[in-house]
């Protein structure tokens, strides 16, 4: 990115220190497109040079003062205008003078606390990027460069199974159960379904994965239902005392983890919603949220314990002195 103004100009270009060994993922931008981003964590430091180069050599570029940030903030389509800026970190690098050359400086965030995932959905977008901007009396000339956070998460101590029931009195009664109420995003949601009692005639039988983004709070509240998965279990009329084995894997869909309360900005939420649908057409329905984690352990080998401590921030899940403890074993 390059501005123009009176006699100079400079163009600016931010690089990563490890931007040759650092991993990229595919992350979806506001346009519904795939662009690939350097990945961190909560924890990690985030480094780098911000090169300046000038457009006309011989001539100087008078600034007030030249910076760098590190942002984390949140948007609202509905509330363009307003960003949320939740991480907000500074580091000077010039004072106010004159270039007659390009330059590069050096620049380190440590440690950076990186809360949230990064998203981006049908009504928010939560973002993190360094911004370097050379300051002028007119015009700055500033720089953007995006990076993407994943949070992760342990086991969860509590994994209990669920056990529901769908009944019409004398007509229908069904018992379905799943083997956790939590599964990490590569995870196998495995059940069963108990047909008791059968008295009308169900044609089609499917369980859907919803995803619900709700932004806004008060009268201003805005929820966006996304059927993320559709898993057909049976085709035909069951029979009393049947039962049917489910085994949906997860790893196949776009899926984030459950962001609940979001800087009390946002949740995203995800449903088991289990459909019957009879002869006639009438649909049955039946709901159950899951929680959803990005499991860490892959990872942790090469995380700093700090990082490795940060990345207990799952519902209150496991102790960071035992992840702490992993992380140095992993290490060793």
């Amino acid at each position: 990115m390059s501005f123009f103004s009176f006699g100079q100009s400079a163009e600016i270009d931010i690089v990563l220190n490890d931007a040759e060994t650092r991993k990229k993922v595919e992350h979806k931008t506001e346009d519904g497109k795939k662009d690939k981003y350097f990945l961190f964590y909560d924890g990690e430091t985030v480094s780098g040079k911000v090169n300046i180069t000038l457009k006309n050599p011989g001539k100087r570029l008078e600034h007030q003062g030249i910076k760098i940030e590190f942002i984390g903030q949140i948007e609202l389509y509905y509330d363009r205008g307003n960003h949320h800026e939740f991480v907000s970190l500074v580091k000077d690098l010039a004072r106010p003078g004159e270039m007659t050359q390009s330059q590069t400086f050096d620049f380190e965030f440590t440690h950076v606390e990186k809360p949230y995932e990064s998203y981006t959905g049908q009504n928010v977008k939560l973002r993190y990027f360094l911004r370097a901007t050379v300051s002028r009396r007119l015009n700055d000339i500033s720089k953007e460069m995006d990076i993407v956070v994943h949070t992760l998460s342990t086991y969860p101590e509590l994994n209990s199974s669920i056990k529901m029931e769908v009944g019409i009195e004398d007509c229908l009664h069904i018992e379905f159960e799943y083997n956790k109420s939590k599964y990490h995003l590569k995870d196998v949601i495995v059940g069963k379904i108990y047909f008791l009692l059968v008295r009308i005639k169900i044609k089609h039988m499917e369980i859907d994965i919803i995803k619900r983004e709700t932004t806004g709070t008060g009268p201003n509240v805005y929820h966006e239902n996304d059927t993320i998965a559709k898993y057909e279990i049976m085709d035909g009329a069951p029979v009393r005392g049947e039962s049917i084995p489910i085994r949906l894997f997860l790893a196949g869909y776009e899926m984030t983890p459950t962001m609940r309360d979001i800087n009390k900005k946002f949740s995203v939420r995800y449903y088991l919603n289990l459909v019957l649908i009879d002869e006639e057409e009438r649909r049955y329905f039946k709901q159950q949220e899951i929680i959803l984690w990005r499991k860490g352990d892959i990872v942790r080998k090469s995380m700093s314990h700090q990082a490795a401590i940060a990345s207990q921030r799952f519902e209150g899940s496991a102790s960071a002195e035992r992840a702490l403890a992993q992380a140095k074993e992993d290490n060793d």
